[in-house]
């Protein structure tokens, strides 16, 4: 890959892989550990993200165990869990704590496979983005050393990228509507 395509090739990357993450963190009925990763726990004046400060499993498909290595942790984590948008409350043993995750109502599965929907254009418009800034940079190579022939071959192996990555991108969002889906 040419070195001028390359940097446009990690920007859409970057994007992609912001989409990946963002669909981790949607719940589809059943537990997953991912729904986690942004929430964070007042760890002695750090916030500090819940895998970090315990041990997180799922024993069982709609329920998430958090098991923290300081005790003295469960009433912060559970803190942590209630001001999230999770939407779900916390229950503790005194030493374990349990998410117990609903089935997901049908209105709710549509209206997270529209959210997903969604975040799957904002991800093709951020490479969209990343595309034209190519093409303009290219723009200005004409009159430079590069003849036109060679900037029209850029342009034209920018394109391929960004169909990739659009294709990617669909697949993606295809995939997590399809779990959502699934009952």
């Amino acid at each position: 890959m040419n070195e001028k395509l390359r940097e446009y090739n990690d920007k859409m990357q970057k994007s992609f892989d912001f989409l990946k993450e963002d669909l981790a963190s949607i719940r589809a009925g059943r537990a997953n550990p991912h729904v986690l990763d942004k929430i964070k726990v007042d760890y002695y004046g750090t916030p500090t993200p819940i895998n970090q400060v315990g041990n997180v499993s799922v024993p069982e498909a709609r329920i998430i165990q958090i098991a923290p290595w300081d005790k003295a942790l469960i009433k912060d984590i559970e803190k942590a869990l209630m001001t999230s948008d999770l939407g779900i409350t916390p229950s503790n043993d005194g030493a374990i704590i349990r998410l117990v995750f609903p089935e997901l109502t049908e209105e709710r599965r549509k209206q997270l496979a529209k959210d997903i929907k969604k975040k799957g254009e904002d991800a093709k418009v951020a490479v969209r983005n990343v595309r034209r800034d190519g093409n303009d940079a290219l723009k200005k190579l004409k009159g430079s050393e590069v003849s036109e022939d060679e900037i029209n071959d850029l342009n034209d192996e920018l394109q391929k990228i960004t169909d990739k990555f659009i294709k990617d991108i669909d697949g993606a969002v295809e995939e997590k509507n399809k779990e959502i889906m699934t009952v």
